[in-house]
């Protein structure tokens, strides 16, 4: 379906009695990507209950990924943004075909499985591993603007206030107790970001 405003009345009549839902994103444009919670905010509205949304299998693609060079959306951010809301997560390229078969395949067995569970997910579907936290934080650190921001620290704070933050996250994305998608790149740049401030606070 189009993404503009103008076909709002068309789409709004697809969301009733939705069992599936692909949400499709271009690799090589933010903009597309942060769409998606423009996408689910307007559905939740549409349909309701968040048990209504429960219902649904969701599957989010990453495509164009053909085009390497111009990729802008990482693998393990939009894998994080899916994953973390329990939906499916595929990288594909409408243009080469790869992963759109797998995809395709995954979602409707999904769907089928649904279906024979009486219209409620299966309980087994996509097993996150990581909590909702884990994953605000990851995607807080890589939005930072400085190591004071990545620490959650003000400008000026003392050796012991900086080492107390970097506990609190570095126990929180330790790549031996996290597996979000980014977790470790997350955990890297909170030692950087520790290393960087207490080299400057005497």
């Amino acid at each position: 379906m189009a993404g503009h405003p103008f076909f709002y009345e068309v789409r709004n009549e697809f969301y009733k009695d939705s069992q599936g839902v692909i949400l499709v994103y271009d690799v090589g444009q933010k903009e597309s990507f942060d769409a998606l919670d423009i996408w689910l905010a307007e559905m939740k509205q549409e349909i309701g209950s968040h048990s209504n949304m429960e219902n649904i299998v969701f599957t989010v693609c990453a495509n164009k990924i053909d085009l390497s060079k111009r990729r802008v959306v990482d693998e393990s951010e939009g894998r994080l943004w899916a994953e973390s809301r329990g939906f499916h997560y595929f990288e594909t390229s409408a243009q080469s075909g790869e992963g759109i078969s797998e995809m395709f395949q995954a979602f409707f067995s999904s769907i089928a499985d649904m279906c024979e569970n009486g219209g409620r997910r299966p309980v087994s579907g996509v097993n996150v591993g990581f909590t909702r936290e884990q994953a605000d934080t990851i995607r807080r650190i890589r939005s930072s603007k400085d190591s004071w921001d990545m620490l959650g620290v003000k400008p000026g704070a003392t050796r012991e206030e900086v080492n107390k933050a970097y506990r609190k996250l570095a126990v929180l994305l330790h790549p031996d107790k996290c597996v979000a998608p980014g977790s470790e790149d997350a955990f890297k740049a909170v030692v950087n970001a520790r290393t960087a401030l207490l080299k400057n606070i005497k």
